[in-house]
């Protein structure tokens, strides 16, 4: 029932006209990127598969149609017996995409593609716009981790979607235990200011999360006075402090006054992460402060100003009443798409520094050698191919956008306003199927 009403009455209609078994052939894609940036980062593949295992319509769901008469007996008996039988093809999870990057492709039934639309599209949008985020802040921080920690600041499963795809990203860890348990990503955290002022003192507080957590805990250093609590943290744990947390402030004085505080009390190895509203322009601000880590929350799981991936999910090809495909295509001022199948590769130069999004229409495109195709197969006649979902599609996601960033021109990373950092071409058209 992720869907909205109306691919329930198309589909109804698309029976009554006998065109709803025709096969087609259909796209998710984004016709440009957000303002100014310069690549997104596909996000949800994963979790559109996993989900199709369970995208089914029983008793309440079916009752609830008829009760409510979204759609005749006729569309209840095919929704009854639904389960997804086509092919899907895409972009690997992680993989970079340009404006009109053919991302998904279903190829089934026309019904049974039409009632997966906004699932997929609502999976794809908020899961990629999270990634590319996420991607930008990682790019930001160079060699020092993130951790996601925005769980608080959005919906319970949107929290769980979003720490996956930061992960994806590149983020090292997350706050959200559900995201652990479920992917198998590695999970952190220690204390809040509610557990200091709980606490008579900031000491007893202290005392009790080292005793508990043990002197490699991560003591909130800034709930009263800063540089007090910095000095009362060291008394107690020594040189095994593992880290202090500062959550507001100047972050990057205060980065720069306590690393002085602490090496001059000893504790040259404990650690200082930053956190409070942080997004990758801050986490760029904070370059050359002495900050070992980050945490990162609102900024992230709201696509840091792009809280969409604005993608659509088109039609492009279908049979006609002989069986033999044709292209098709929205010709609408503005919201114009191309027909027909689409296949893409990255080129890249001899020193696989990546050129040009390239996307060949009904044939891949030409390779000179060492281009690489972007299309995997995900699902095969329903069944679904092994190593795309839970923790192993996790890791082999991140692993593709580790690989895919380093193919990617130096610009890539730079934050300010720019074009997509490659082309996307389409090359001489084939005959569109």
């Amino acid at each position: 029932m992720f869907t909205d009403n109306y691919e329930l009455t198309m589909l109804q209609a698309a029976l009554h006209s006998g065109t709803a078994h025709r096969r087609g052939v259909f796209e998710a894609f984004a016709r440009r990127l957000p303002d100014g940036r310069r690549y997104g980062v596909v996000g949800g593949t994963g979790r559109i598969l996993e989900g199709l295992e369970n995208f089914r319509f029983g008793t309440d769901e079916l009752d609830f149609l008829a009760n409510n008469k979204v759609v005749n007996d006729e569309t209840l008996a095919w929704l009854a017996n639904f389960k997804f039988s086509g092919d899907i093809y895409g972009y690997a999870e992680g993989e970079l995409y340009f404006p009109n990057s053919p991302i998904l492709t279903i190829e089934s039934t026309f019904a049974e593609a039409c009632i997966l639309e906004t699932y997929v599209l609502s999976v794809l949008n908020h899961d990629s716009a999270i990634a590319s985020a996420a991607s930008r802040m990682i790019g930001a921080a160079g060699s020092r981790p993130c951790i996601e920690m925005g769980s608080r600041r959005t919906h319970e499963e949107s929290a769980v979607a979003a720490s996956r795809a930061a992960v994806i990203a590149g983020f090292h860890s997350t706050s959200n235990l559900a995201c652990g348990l479920r992917y198998g990503v590695l999970t952190q955290g220690t204390a809040a200011h509610s557990f200091t002022l709980l606490h008579d003192t900031e000491e007893d507080a202290f005392r009790a999360q080292l005793a508990s957590l043990g002197t490699g805990t991560t003591l909130l250093v800034d709930t009263y006075d800063v540089e007090t609590a910095v000095r009362l943290a060291v008394d107690l744990a020594g040189p095994a402090l593992g880290g202090v947390r500062l959550d507001s402030g100047d972050l990057v004085a205060q980065a720069h006054e306590v690393r002085s505080l602490l090496d001059s009390l000893g504790n040259t190895s404990t650690r200082i992460t930053v956190t409070s509203d942080l997004d990758e322009f801050a986490i760029a601000a904070l370059a050359a402060a002495p900050v070992d880590s980050y945490g990162v929350g609102t900024s992230l799981v709201t696509g840091s100003g792009a809280p969409t991936a604005s993608m659509v999910y088109k039609l492009v090809s279908r049979e006609d009443d002989h069986g033999e495909f044709v292209s098709v295509a929205k010709a609408a001022k503005n919201k114009a798409s191309v027909g027909g199948k689409k296949y893409a590769l990255r080129r890249l130069n001899e020193r696989g520094t990546a050129t040009s999004e390239v996307v060949g229409i009904g044939s891949m495109p030409a390779n000179d050698g060492n281009d690489r195709p972007l299309i995997q197969q995900f699902i095969a006649d329903g069944v679904l191919t092994p190593g795309w979902t839970g923790a192993e599609g996790v890791r082999r996601a991140a692993a593709r956008h580790t690989a895919s960033m380093a193919e990617m021109p130096g610009a890539a990373r730079r934050l300010q306003r720019g074009d997509p950092v490659i082309p996307t071409e389409y090359e001489q058209l084939a005959t569109a199927t």
